[in-house]
């Protein structure tokens, strides 16, 4: 550490405030070119860059983590992508920049960028911020090491394995097994893959010359990930079938068997149930308990994606939106969504306990999984993986799991579906509003009419108007920057809002706020 200044053991807080007083940045610009360096010392610089990121820290705690989670503060300064572009002078050149023009430029990319962490950013399924896992981030980044092998990630194996089993046992499952995956998309296509596998092993040395035509099964309102994995696995999307879905977007069971049968009708092998616990858009549990037993009538692996709902089993009075999930062979989870660890952190949870989940993907790529190892080589879990380099996402979760324990992470959930239940009826005091059916979780779909709509619904032109109500007020609030949700068409329905409650900065005058917007920023449309 002899790098460091003689004042660092002061303390982060003195050490800011005696850095602060003085300038940190060079005027020079980057050392000198590659073939004038001195090859009898280091090319970087630790205290150069020690300091500068102390520098840029400020930047981030400042712009990100103050501005950006308070309510006073813009959601998005916008700026048209050609504006933007000029401003942030993105082009890469030959010579680096000074340290105080690259500080510059953290603050440029703080200041334009969307405030996930914002109080009034409704817009995707994950917002807010949590300290403890946001600490586990910058932990994970600072160390920079992959998941594969025990050698070298020995904490992060062990830390792994513990956080998936502590899942598993919230999904029901003494036993199992788990990865993480960059993202729900991948987890997805890890069920999609391992159910192939278990059905027909020979694909993995044959490929698909010994495959018959396989069908896969799930409703019109899952994930689009669900065809992305029939396309990327050779399986085809024609060969994917949309089981209808009731009012609230829920799969009908009923529907789901004469889906199978048809597909064997056409020929078709039936391998692969994939039901959703939290629709991406009305935020729809499909019923488990059902779905499990045509499955294990017709023995087809049985997926949960839950992606989005699967925090609902932290909750002792909304947990029964799940009932069933422990019948199911692989669940998707989302920790990044309503649990606030940030991007990105999803599972894929087996109930498998035959190391299906190697056997699929292992390559045995010996300079890494050597089995002479000094130590137990079954912790070496990468050949389970589809990827070599593999980030370690679950230093973020188990940090935040200690600092609030599970009581903690319920209440956020139930905290969550209490501000939905108020919305919802704020929405239905108000003229103008309409709600797509009664919320089942925590996504509030709606429709705003504005004055001149109101009473015209048998108009011809009326949907058609309707249509771009949605798109215009967003484009309003963006512009403004006081507010972010989304919005979207869904089957037969133009465009309608859908919000997202899942931030515990959150309170009621929040929620009030959002309606009160929305009515001030589409009043004259």
């Amino acid at each position: 550490m002899s790098h460091l200044p003689r004042f660092w053991n002061l303390g982060w807080s003195s050490f800011l405030d005696w850095w602060s007083n003085r300038s940190i940045v060079s005027e020079q610009g980057p050392s000198p070119p590659y073939g004038q360096q001195n090859m009898n010392e280091p090319l970087l610089d630790h205290r150069e860059g020690q300091l500068f990121l102390t520098e840029a820290f400020k930047v981030i705690l400042e712009e990100v983590l103050c501005k950006g989670t308070d309510v006073k503060e813009k959601v998005c300064e916008w700026r048209e992508p050609e504006e933007l572009a000029a401003l942030l002078d993105l082009e890469l050149r030959e010579n680096g920049e000074p340290q105080h023009q690259l500080l510059q430029r953290v603050r440029d990319v703080a200041k334009y960028s969307v405030k996930t962490n914002h109080p009034r950013f409704f817009n995707q399924l994950f917002a807010g911020v949590d300290y403890h896992a946001l600490t586990g981030r910058f932990l994970t980044e600072a160390l920079n090491t992959s998941q594969y092998t025990y050698e070298v990630a020995p904490v992060f194996v062990l830390m792994e394995d513990e956080v998936l089993s502590k899942l598993r046992s919230l999904v029901g499952w003494a036993e199992g097994d788990g990865i993480f995956c960059p993202g729900g998309t991948m987890s997805n296509m890890y069920a999609m893959n391992l159910a192939r596998y278990r059905a027909f092993p020979e694909v993995k040395l044959k490929g698909l010359w010994a495959l018959p035509r396989l069908a896969v099964f799930t409703s019109q309102q899952s994930h689009y990930s669900v065809m992305k994995a029939a396309a990327f696995q050779g399986i085809g999307t024609e060969n994917v079938f949309k089981v209808k879905v009731d009012d609230r977007g829920c799969m009908i069971p009923e529907d789901l068997g004469e889906k199978i049968e048809l597909a064997k009708s056409q020929g078709a092998v039936p391998f692969f149930v994939h039901a959703t616990s939290g629709t991406t858009v009305q935020g729809a549990f499909d019923p488990l308990e059902p779905i499990a037993d045509i499955c294990d009538r017709q023995g087809l692996w049985m997926h949960v994606d839950a992606a989005w709902g699967g925090s609902v089993l932290f909750s002792k009075e909304h947990k029964h939106l799940m009932r069933g999930v422990e019948r199911a062979d692989s669940v998707t989870w989302n920790p990044h969504k309503m649990m606030l660890t940030g991007l990105q952190c999803s599972a894929i949870l087996l109930k498998d306990t035959t190391d299906l989940l190697k056997h699929c993907h292992s390559a045995d790529a010996m300079y890494l999984f050597q089995q002479d190892k000094f130590y137990d080589t079954s912790l070496d879990t990468g050949d389970k993986s589809i990827q070599c380099g593999r980030k370690v996402d679950c230093l973020k979760l188990w940090l935040m799991w200690k600092a609030v324990g599970s009581k903690g992470l319920q209440e956020r959930v139930d905290r969550a579906f209490a501000h939905t239940r108020y919305l919802v009826e704020e929405i239905k005091k108000r003229e103008g509003f309409q709600l797509i059916g009664k919320p089942e979780f925590v996504n509030v779909c709606f429709w705003f009419i504005p004055p001149s709509l109101r009473g015209k619904e048998n108009s011809p032109d009326y949907h058609d108007r309707l249509s771009k109500v949605a798109p215009v007020i967003k484009e309003r609030m963006m512009k403004q920057g006081t507010m972010m949700l989304g919005y979207q068409p869904q089957g037969g329905r133009v465009n309608f809002f859908r919000m997202i409650v899942i931030s515990p900065q959150l309170s009621h005058q929040d929620m009030t706020f959002c309606v009160n917007e929305i009515e001030r920023l589409g009043n004259d449309l």
